[in-house]
């Protein structure tokens, strides 16, 4: 393994993670032999094509806008370290060119009458509600088997994603030219990944990252922030909570269309008139941001369950956690007291979350670091 290491200079944990995938095609079937097959040599193209951010530096003919880009990455890594107490390790401390506008994409499913996702299960991930797919045309023609199976489908671009930490993941050409609030925003939430994961408990995982992201980013403009850029993320964030709230309020609808007791034809009707209420809804909010159409690429495929089916993963359990961020006054005990929560059984680190949320008061200001949603996900070895 130490010499297989050396050859394609990968770390052992990577090795390791590559020999993962390896067994578990051996053990799937054909199906899951071609899906292990694309993720291992997307992972491993990805990881291939990504140089030291210090060596690229040194490049005179670097462009510069990039080289201002990875001037600021390596600013923000060195503060979540050195203020989040997030891990030192060679994560987002290289930068790859994908030459593609998102590094996979995530293949979300759902029944025609549920919100519930379909879950598919992997070794070092554990059960998660999307497959993931570093071919846009494979994602593609996955969700056209499941459309044609019935399933409500949404394939979703995504930027960025953890590997919790089995691969030393780079800074990519999907973001590397985001907002300084955002960049440091992903960055954080990626590294929170590395920190607490637990399997099978995707909410968990995802509102805590998407915890630190926004507390992090605060501490950020506290120490590096401008006028010119604290005003954009402000605009941003009222963005994000505003768009969040209409899908989470439709999505409220839907949850009670299908619980009720009509027929499915009845249930069929209402949710094609509550999705034709939602691009309504969204086109007038629009007019509202002066342009910004940065949501509307949510909406280029039809709408469906698929679409809001996991929304609440990124934001239900979120004010608990902020709570208890609060109430420990520092990562490092924050950290200890969410790893305690994993050592729970799932139900009842849920409802300890949400008694937190119910029972710290908020910080004195009324603005208490509130954590919104995050759209970053993990990806499958």
């Amino acid at each position: 393994m130490m010499r297989f290491a050396a050859l394609t200079g990968l770390s052992m944990s990577a090795v390791r993670t590559v020999l993962v995938c390896l067994c578990s095609m051996l053990l799937g079937g054909c199906a899951q032999l071609g899906y292990y097959a694309q993720a291992t040599h997307g992972q491993l193209s990805l990881l291939s094509s990504a140089k030291p951010i210090d060596e690229l530096l040194l490049e005179p003919d670097l462009d510069d806008k990039l080289r201002r880009r990875l001037t600021k990455v390596r600013q923000i890594r060195q503060f979540a370290v050195s203020e989040l107490g997030l891990p030192d390790n060679p994560s987002y401390k290289n930068y790859a060119d994908l030459g593609r506008s998102f590094a996979l994409w995530n293949v979300v499913a759902t029944p025609e009458l549920s919100l519930h996702p379909l879950q598919w299960c992997f070794p070092v991930a554990g059960c998660v509600s999307y497959r993931g797919y570093y071919s846009k045309d494979d994602a593609q023609q996955f969700a056209d088997r499941l459309r044609a199976d019935g399933y409500d489908v949404q394939v979703i671009g995504v930027p960025t994603y953890s590997t919790l930490g089995w691969f030393n993941d780079p800074v990519l050409s999907t973001f590397i030219r985001y907002p300084d609030a955002e960049l440091a925003r992903l960055i954080f939430h990626e590294l929170a990944h590395q920190v607490v994961y637990v399997k099978d408990d995707t909410q968990f995982n995802e509102s805590f990252a998407t915890a630190v992201e926004e507390a992090g980013v605060e501490r950020w403009f506290a120490l590096h922030g401008d006028v010119h850029t604290m005003r954009l993320y402000a605009e941003f964030k009222a963005r994000r909570t505003e768009f969040l709230d209409l899908l989470l309020r439709y999505r409220a609808m839907l949850v009670a269309n299908y619980a009720s007791g009509t027929r499915d034809d009845e249930k069929r009707r209402r949710k094609a008139e509550i999705f034709s209420d939602l691009q309504r809804e969204y086109q007038i909010l629009k007019t509202s941001w002066h342009g910004f159409a940065g949501y509307d690429r949510w909406f280029s495929e039809p709408l469906s369950n698929a679409h809001l089916a996991s929304i609440a993963t990124y934001h239900e359990l979120v004010p608990g956690f902020a709570a208890l961020l609060r109430g420990k006054g520092n990562f490092t005990d924050f950290y200890r007291a969410v790893i305690a929560l994993t050592l729970t059984e799932k139900a009842d680190r849920h409802k300890q979350l949400a008694a937190l949320a119910i029972t710290m008061p908020l910080a004195e200001d009324g603005n208490p670091d509130e954590p919104r949603q995050g759209f970053a996900f993990i990806a499958q070895p």
